[in-house]
């Protein structure tokens, strides 16, 4: 751990402002997966090379001096660009360079209407392999994938970003229940909740100027793709995106109530990220996304 008199110390510096974060040297070497006395050498080092002390001890607990905390200041945001930035060009050496990583937010956009449309991508792209991941956590720069799409997510490392779809929410059942009846339907036959949307539902009602006691509640599910099973052999209704319900429709298996369609307020969204193996197809994937989101509006003729 020893360093030459002129070499400055940058993984003490980096431990250091650990320890300024994290408030204490066992919390510091907590967060670093790191032994204490291990922390306790790097301040150290950092200490000798800077010729004063960084953290003072006060009773059993310690704090900054005043030097610490202008050193910790000064370094703390030109060490997070210099590791965001090594983290983001970083280029991890795929054996496959045909093949990119989708993750999404949108879990039952990609069962019932992305995932069913890959192939098509592949063929126009020769032959190139798209894994699919779904996570609702905030992505991050170490994270493995070429393009995020999402509604509800943001990307903070550099990306190119397209706008894909505007939501519009409609209300479908079975043709055999729901062929021929108007929107007061929704007074006699029970709609499913989606536990995972619950701003779908309030936003449906007031675009129709209903509210919750015009409607009857059905059963509960936790995502849209639980309940699309039971639009299509119950007697209830769905109120949905359209995009994930417009193959459904043309097929026959699903119908519009009439003058059930309304905008939701949402807005996907595709990132290629900068860091990407395979930037091209990446952006040339966001694109074709693009284009397939704008081809999935029913036809007013099917509502």
């Amino acid at each position: 751990m020893a360093v030459e008199q002129d070499e400055v110390p940058l993984n003490a510096i980096r431990v250091f402002v650990t320890i300024a974060r994290e408030g204490s040297v066992t919390r510091a070497a907590s967060a670093l997966g790191a032994t204490q006395s291990s922390v306790s050498r790097y301040l150290a080092v950092l200490q000798d090379y800077l010729g004063t002390d960084l953290v003072e001890r006060r009773g059993r607990g310690s704090q900054l001096t005043e030097f610490g905390r202008l050193f910790a200041n000064t370094v703390a945001e030109p060490l997070d660009t210099v590791c965001f930035t090594t983290k983001r060009m970083r280029r991890r050496n795929r054996s496959d360079t045909n093949r990119i990583v989708v993750r999404t937010s949108l879990s039952t956009f990609a069962y019932s209407f992305l995932i069913p449309n890959l192939q098509a991508f592949s063929a126009e792209m020769d032959g190139v392999i798209v894994d699919v991941i779904s996570s609702l956590s905030p992505p991050n720069s170490s994270d493995n994938f070429d393009i995020l799409i999402t509604r509800d997510l943001t990307v903070i490392e550099p990306a190119d970003d397209w706008e894909i779809h505007n939501e519009t929410l409609v209300c479908v059942g079975s043709p055999n229940h729901v062929m021929g009846k108007t929107l007061s339907i929704v007074r006699s036959m029970p709609i499913l909740n989606v536990t995972s949307r619950p701003d779908i539902l309030p936003t449906w009602l007031r675009a129709m100027n209903l509210t919750a006691s015009d409607m009857t509640s059905g059963a509960r599910y936790d995502h849209n793709y639980l309940a699309l099973p039971a639009v299509l052999t119950g007697k209830c209704l769905l109120v949905a995106p359209e995009i994930i319900v417009s193959d459904l429709v043309r097929e026959g298996a699903l119908h519009v109530i009439p003058g059930s369609r309304t905008p939701s307020g949402m807005q996907y969204r595709a990132y290629a990220v900068d860091r990407s193996d395979n930037p091209e197809i990446a952006r040339a994937f966001c694109r074709w996304v693009a284009r397939l989101c704008k081809k999935a509006a029913i036809p007013e003729a099917s509502c």
